[in-house]
């Protein structure tokens, strides 16, 4: 399946896992890209395979944990490209503890990578879609955005939020022609799991790829402009999570 080469997706968390894979599926997909990341080396493999298959990929390194400048960073990056018609709010950190041991730093830095980010993100490509009258925000959540799991209170705090901010969203910019989805899939196996704010022994084997929720991702964004997945829980059938 093949797009108009004009139209531009800028991923968050992009080097690795599920930005990774959603950005090679949008370049196979024969679209442009936008890749952002902290890691300048990552990016630069992620956004050669991309090239190799065609598009035009660039690169922006931004740590999204320093929220204050993730708006102006981002519009810049809009105003540069002038194309991005897709955002993909991927970019988060896993973390558990309950409740009662977490620290008010953990607390807010959680919050700001799974939640604030991503609201100034999508503060940051707002102007360029409703000027353009088209757009496509695709917020990655998880099932704890729809469940909650002891020991995960803090993350499923944030990604609950997320789905309130997607929901929202999705009403407010409607009449700007603004598509939002938001994306909760049950454990995928990445590296969030190697990261050491996460502590949990489940068999990775069977969980999600990052390629199966790319396929997911793909999908929703090439509905014909009138249509909208809203929501979409994608879970192993191994029942993970």
């Amino acid at each position: 399946m093949s797009v108009e080469k004009k139209r531009r997706a800028l991923v968050t968390g992009a080097s690795s896992g599920i930005g990774k894979a959603t950005a090679l599926a949008f370049a196979q997909a024969g679209m442009n890209l936008a890749l952002v990341s902290r890691s300048q080396e990552k990016l630069e493999k992620v956004a050669l395979a991309a090239n190799d298959m065609g598009v035009d990929a660039q690169i922006f390194c931004i740590d999204l944990q320093e929220v204050e400048q993730v708006k102006a960073k981002i519009q810049a990056i809009a105003d540069q490209l002038n194309d991005i018609d897709i955002l993909i709010n991927n970019a988060g950190m896993g973390y558990t503890s309950n409740l009662s041991e977490t620290s008010l730093a953990d607390w807010q830095q959680v919050i700001n990578v799974n939640l604030t980010s991503a609201f100034q993100c999508i503060q940051g490509i707002l102007p360029l879609m409703r000027q353009k009258q088209r757009g496509t925000i695709i917020n990655v959540a998880s099932i704890a955005a729809k469940q909650t799991f002891p020991g995960w209170g803090l993350y499923c705090v944030s990604k609950f939020g997320l789905l309130a901010l997607s929901q929202t969203l999705a009403q407010e910019e409607r009449a700007n022609g603004i598509r939002v989805t938001s994306l909760c899939p049950g454990s995928v196996n990445t590296e969030i799991w190697d990261t050491p704010t996460v502590h949990a022994n489940f068999d990775r084997s069977q969980m999600l790829t990052p390629e199966m929720v790319a396929e997911t991702i793909i999908h929703t964004v090439l509905l014909p402009q009138h249509a909208v997945i809203e929501e979409i829980t994608i879970m192993s059938n191994a029942g993970v999570l």
